[in-house]
């Protein structure tokens, strides 16, 4: 098919139709593709398009998202739950749906943590591959995000994430590595962000070296919506397809490459043939059977029970005995929060809230109480209200949570903190009836100095359509929960590793704790934290035994001691006795969840290979395992770890200690790491930052506020006067926010063709202070693209 397309056909290929669609060409028989936005549910668009979650969408299950997924350290469920969504997106003709998103959690505050799996790479990548396996299984395309080291929602399009090669490897590029050998997924989406000075979507180093030389990758790889910076850098450095309609100018550039030798058509040619095999590989349209929606539900319930993590049972709380006497106490009980806010919006097929779902049961509701305003406005009345009826009944359920302004695409979260109003009503209710079960909703983690006021906690994250019933069935015994955190609970924001960076205010995002992650960080320090990374409790207890382990695999046993039924989740961890390169005291190698009847015993087998033990060998540039004695622990949780055994492991090289780097690495001792020990992690000096106040082509619109141009000011100012107004309201303008971390050269991108970069370049001279000149050239350039566009689109279409 290739040899029937001129040039310019194969050039429109590589660039976007409209938001959703690639070119077709139905003269040769070409249709396009429709991609649509995921990742724990389908959002196909109706009518007006958009990439931020603001237009209408087509109905589809809402499943929890990812943050809770991973909870269930459960891939078969991750892949029922993938074979779900590939259903749905068939049966409304979506070629691509855009997930999962599987960024590795840096810091608790990043605001789409909500959307991904863990801190972890190794449980990030499992719980991925199962989803994307399910997913194709049904002829759609699966499309992991956001390829790599896309760790902040501030400055986004407009920031450099500065890491150091191992930690690149180990913790940020791991997961997809996974996912590629595991899963093969037929798409990849890159980062909107740089990586050490050089756009995700047009590095090499990213997409040729490690995505499609290491780890074979061989499909299509998209830009995330208005990420692109030069097209023909990209398409050179691999990246197929730049979304959304940028218009033909992207084209005509693509072509003018191949014509000046910039580009060799060969490249162009590569890519067009990703494009082609995509589109053979899906299903046709039309041809998809109905969705069965209760069944789908039914599922999505599944997920949610097993998702919760309970974190706090005392005096065994939970379950609740059959007729007892409870008070509902929230607003979210009545109005749940089960989603995030932004491109990852679902339009539910129905929703349940606990209100409607707890009719099911046969507790006995005394009452509902809303207790408090969801933006934290304070309000009396309500608390007074909720304190009266909790002192009605045997139990007090009290449903807190973070509102949806809290954890959004395009906004990071300022806090860890619950608003003061939900505190404060606890301590009330606690006060008038000590029996207080907190029920939590937030799609991350959130500080608990609380604690002590509630007998037990259960966070049930972001459950979905159906989260609410999940919810219910554990509350009442129907599930014992087996929910396991798939992220480190840390006492308070001041103790974790990036509490004085993240998120990085200018372009260098600076990942000064190396390899000291999430769990890596606290275990290797010894941090105290609120819960472990893998904590999780149930309503049964497990022992754990007879732990023998070789460098491929570990086995133990592990026997149910309780009462009823119930499932555990075996983790397995690695670290090593003899000196050697630097690494965290443990890292996770191996889990498995296993389920087991009262008194039963089960023998279980955790493979561990080589990838438990190499880390990037920076003198070799390559994986290394080194030869010495290791230790392997088995347990409930990183810091609950009683089976241990020795292994002495061969490696490819000796033990050898890294003369020139600095202490704090070697300790983990990362919370404060000056810029000279950072330069020594890296290997070269970081980069500079620059203090004018002129804007580039690639510096974020908010920095509008410093332009020289009055007029730029004046809409930077109005910009930022938006979004504080509509933050304020706890309803965030998702296309302000997206707008001032947006740069100029995305204004050509995401226009639809209406502007084009020689016209971007007429507005930042506007921007910078000379305004008739630069609106000379933007309106000759206006004119020159449009006349343009007609010429091509005539081409195109084979027109005379």
């Amino acid at each position: 098919m290739i040899e029937n397309l001129s040039l310019l056909q194969k050039a429109a290929l590589l660039t976007g139709k409209s938001v959703w669609e690639t070119y077709d060409f139905p003269q040769i028989g070409l249709r396009s593709i429709w991609l649509a936005d995921g990742p724990h549910g389908v959002r196909k668009q109706l009518g007006s398009a958009d990439h931020l979650g603001l237009g209408k969408s087509e109905k589809s299950t809402c499943f929890p998202t990812s943050a809770g997924l991973a909870n269930t350290w459960d891939p078969q469920l991750a892949e029922e739950v993938g074979v779900a969504l590939g259903a749905e997106a068939a049966a409304q003709d979506v070629d691509v749906l855009l997930g999962p998103g599987l960024n590795i959690k840096r810091s608790p505050l990043g605001g789409r943590n909500f959307e991904y799996f863990s801190e972890d790479p190794l449980l990030s990548g499992k719980m991925a591959a199962a989803l994307v396996r399910g997913i194709q299984s049904r002829g759609v395309a699966a499309c992991p995000k956001h390829y790599a080291a896309n760790s902040q929602e501030k400055r986004r399009m407009a920031s450099n994430s500065v890491v150091d090669e191992r930690t690149l490897r180990e913790i940020y590029l791991a997961a997809f590595g996974i996912v590629v050998r595991e899963a093969q997924p037929r798409s990849i989406m890159t980062a909107y962000n740089e990586v050490n000075g050089v756009y995700a979507n047009e590095n090499p180093f990213l997409l040729k070296t490690v995505l499609r030389e290491e780890f074979g990758f061989d499909g299509l790889v998209v830009t995330d919506w208005g990420g692109s910076n030069d097209i023909v850098a990209g398409i050179a450095a691999g990246s197929t397809l730049e979304m959304p309609c940028a218009g033909l100018d992207s084209a005509r550039q693509i072509v003018a490459a191949v014509e000046s030798g910039r580009l060799a058509e060969a490249d162009v040619d590569a890519r067009v043939a990703e494009i082609l095999k995509l589109v053979a590989e899906a299903r046709e349209p039309g041809t998809a059977p109905a969705v069965d929606q209760a069944a789908h539900h039914a599922l999505a319930r599944k997920v949610a029970a097993r998702a919760a993590v309970l974190l706090k049972n005392d005096s065994s709380m939970l379950p609740l005995a059959s007729g007892v006497k409870v008070a509902i106490i929230g607003d979210f009980a009545k109005t749940p929060r089960y989603q995030g806010s932004g491109s990852s919006l679902i339009n539910p097929t129905r929703l349940d809230s606990f209100l409607d779902v707890v009719q099911e049961s046969d507790l006995d509701v005394v009452g509902f109480a809303q207790g408090f305003q969801r933006d934290g406005t304070p309000d009396e009345a309500l608390r007074v209200a909720a304190v009266e009826l909790a002192g009605k009944a045997e139990v007090a359920l009290l449903f807190l949570g973070l509102d949806e302004v809290a954890e959004s695409e395009g906004i990071d979260r300022t806090t860890l903190a619950l608003h003061p109003t939900q505190i404060e009503l606890l301590a009330a209710v606690a006060a008038a009836n000590p029996n207080v079960v907190v029920v939590l909703a937030g799609g991350g983690v959130v500080e608990l100095p609380w604690l002590d006021k509630t007998h037990t906690l259960l966070h049930g994250y972001l459950g979905g359509q159906a989260g609410a019933g999940g919810i219910l069935d554990i509350l009442t015994g129907a599930v014992n929960p087996s929910g396991r955190l798939a992220e480190t609970s840390p006492l308070a924001l001041t103790d974790h590793p990036t509490a004085q960076s993240f998120p990085a205010t200018g372009r260098n995002a600076e990942y000064r704790e190396g390899l000291y992650v999430g769990y890596r960080y606290f275990a290797t320090g010894d941090v105290p934290v609120a819960f472990p990374f893998g904590y999780g409790l149930s309503y049964t207890s497990f022992a754990y035994a007879n732990l023998s382990a070789t460098a491929n695999q570990a086995t133990l046993t592990i026997t149910n001691t309780g009462e009823v039924t119930g499932a555990d989740v075996v983790q397995v961890y690695v670290s090593r006795k003899t000196p050697g390169a630097h690494r965290p005291s443990r890292t996770l190698a191996g889990f498995v969840r296993v389920e087991l009847e009262p008194g039963e015993a089960r023998e279980v087998t955790v493979p561990l290979g080589t990838q438990a033990w190499q880390h990037w060998d920076v003198e070799t540039s390559a994986w290394q395992v080194e030869t010495g004695t290791w230790e392997v622990l088995a347990g409930a949780n990183v810091g609950d770890l009683p089976l241990s055994a020795s292994v002495e492991v061969t490696g490819t090289i000796e033990a050898r200690t890294e003369a020139t780097l600095p202490e704090v690495y070697r300790t983990g001792q990362v919370a404060e790491v000056s810029i000279e020990d950072f330069a020594g992690l890296l290997g070269y000096e970081i980069p500079t930052e620059s203090n004018t106040n002129k804007l580039g082509p690639n510096d974020p619109l908010l920095n509008l506020v410093a332009a020289p141009s009055p007029l730029a000011r004046f809409i930077g100012r109005k910009l930022i006067k938006r979004r504080t107004k509509f933050d304020a309201l706890g309803k965030p303008d998702l296309n302000t926010h997206f707008q001032l971390n947006m740069p100029p050269r995305a204004i050509g991108k995401m226009t639809g063709g209406l502007v084009d970069q020689a016209m971007v370049g007429g507005l930042l001279r506007i921007i910078n202070g000379n305004f008739l000149r630069g609106l000379g050239i933007t309106v000759r350039a206006y004119f020159r693209n449009r006349k343009a566009n007609k010429a091509t689109l005539r081409e195109l279409r084979g027109d005379n």
